[in-house]
């Protein structure tokens, strides 16, 4: 593996990942500096959902000729030039679309750092280097926006938007310093691309990663609402779970690529049913504060966990079409997680906050179902994929079913 170039995704990806996140914490400022509601302000985080659930995709289907590595450089500069323009918006609507232009440029940052990842990746290594690509994202929950949150408190929310912009630049040149040309996954035409990537094999995985999100969202959205409530953790302490479980998640993620290289499906399986049990036993004993910080830990670890096993076989089911595929999957993500925020919020209003965890843990188990059916799916179809263009990296194929794939050693 061409460890400097990954790190430099690592990077990338840690950039957009404080991006998308730090206005969760400093949406309070940002309404009262604007004149605007907190639900208006709210907004903010759909905005850029949206912007990676439909943007990515479309704008991926409009740039595959483009080199991978070009089109990743495009897409970062774009992102940050958001950002920028985001800690400069002098009203909300200016600031809404900022948001979504930022949340476009991410959709197509992840997917274009998969592609340039697997085609990085030696054989049997393609799942970890998946992982350092989202570990970059789990790292940003981690540090950067809780960082962001505080240089928002203490020198204001435009201070918090102007950092993430400069951390994008500073990636830029790493980015064009150490990523090699790569070659794309698959075909090199929109029609070859979607005939792999909308496969029923992947919408079936694909819809598995909604309902995954989904349960997950619909809990950790009002993650310290159940604190405070159930466990009787307020105040000060609610932001040490948080961490708690940032870190359990950038731990998840980096093991979670190392199981997916040995056997992505069976790998998938076990992180959702692992998930299950955390969820369902925070639900019967979070009661207790150093229980339910242990099952938080779990939560963490086994929800992070299966991304890159589910990133691996989203992009392995595709075949030819695998560059379109991998925005697919960060799409399907997004959608989860609006939907989850959505359903956690009719849930509270309803029946209140105690409900949220074994809601989510019920969505969860009807997602482990689900991946169980989706155990052995194969590709569909097995379209040749083109010759590499000369000078630049070919990809290394992922497995696409448990039959394919082969246990290597760690």
């Amino acid at each position: 593996m061409n460890r400097p170039a990954l790190l430099s995704l690592a990077l990338v990806t840690f950039v957009v990942g404080t991006s998308e996140f730090v206005v969760v914490g400093i949406l309070g400022p940002i309404a009262d500096g604007l004149g605007t509601g907190l639900g208006t302000a709210g907004l903010l985080v759909t905005g850029y959902a949206l912007g990676i659930s439909l943007g990515g995709p479309a704008l991926t289907a409009l740039t595959l000729r483009l080199p991978r590595r070009t089109l990743l450089l495009g897409a970062l500069a774009a992102n940050t030039a958001a950002s920028a323009g985001a800690a400069a918006a002098g009203g909300i609507a200016v600031l809404l679309a900022a948001r979504c232009a930022a949340g476009l440029a991410h959709g197509v940052i992840v997917g274009a750092a998969t592609s340039v990842a697997v085609a990085l990746a030696g054989p049997g290594r393609q799942g970890r280097a998946i992982s350092l690509v989202f570990g970059g994202i789990s790292v940003a929950t981690v540090l950067g926006v809780p960082l962001g949150t505080l240089a928002g408190q203490w020198l204001g929310w435009r201070a918090a938007l102007a950092a993430v912009a400069l951390l994008g630049a500073l990636a830029l040149p790493a980015v064009r310093r150490t990523v090699p040309p790569t070659a794309a996954m698959g075909a090199a035409t929109l029609t070859g691309q979607l005939r792999g990537a909308l496969s029923r094999p992947v919408l079936a995985v694909l819809a598995t990663a909604v309902l995954l999100f989904t349960g997950q969202f619909t809990a950790y959205t009002y993650l310290a609402g159940y604190l405070e409530e159930v466990t009787g953790v307020g105040g000060g302490p609610v932001g040490g779970y948080l961490l708690v479980f940032g870190t359990a998640a950038a731990v998840g993620t980096v093991l979670g690529g190392r199981a997916a290289d040995r056997r992505a499906a069976t790998a998938l399986t076990a992180g959702c049913a692992a998930l299950v049990a955390a969820l369902t036993a925070l639900h019967l004993f979070g009661r207790s504060g150093a229980v339910a910080a242990v099952l938080v830990a779990c939560w963490g670890l086994t929800g992070f966990g299966l991304v890159p096993a589910l990133q691996s076989r989203i992009v392995g089911l595709a075949g030819p079409g695998g560059d379109f595929a991998a925005t697919l999957g960060v799409s399907a993500a997004n959608a989860g997680i609006a939907a989850g925020a959505a359903l956690g919020g009719w849930t509270v209003a309803a029946h209140g906050v105690a409900s949220v965890v074994p809601l989510g843990a019920a969505v969860c188990l009807a997602a482990l179902l689900a991946v169980a059916a989706c155990a052995r799916l194969r590709p569909t179809r097995s379209s040749p994929v083109p010759p590499p263009v000369p000078g630049t990296v070919p990809p290394a194929p992922l497995p696409a079913s448990p039959d394919q794939e082969r246990t290597v050693r760690a």
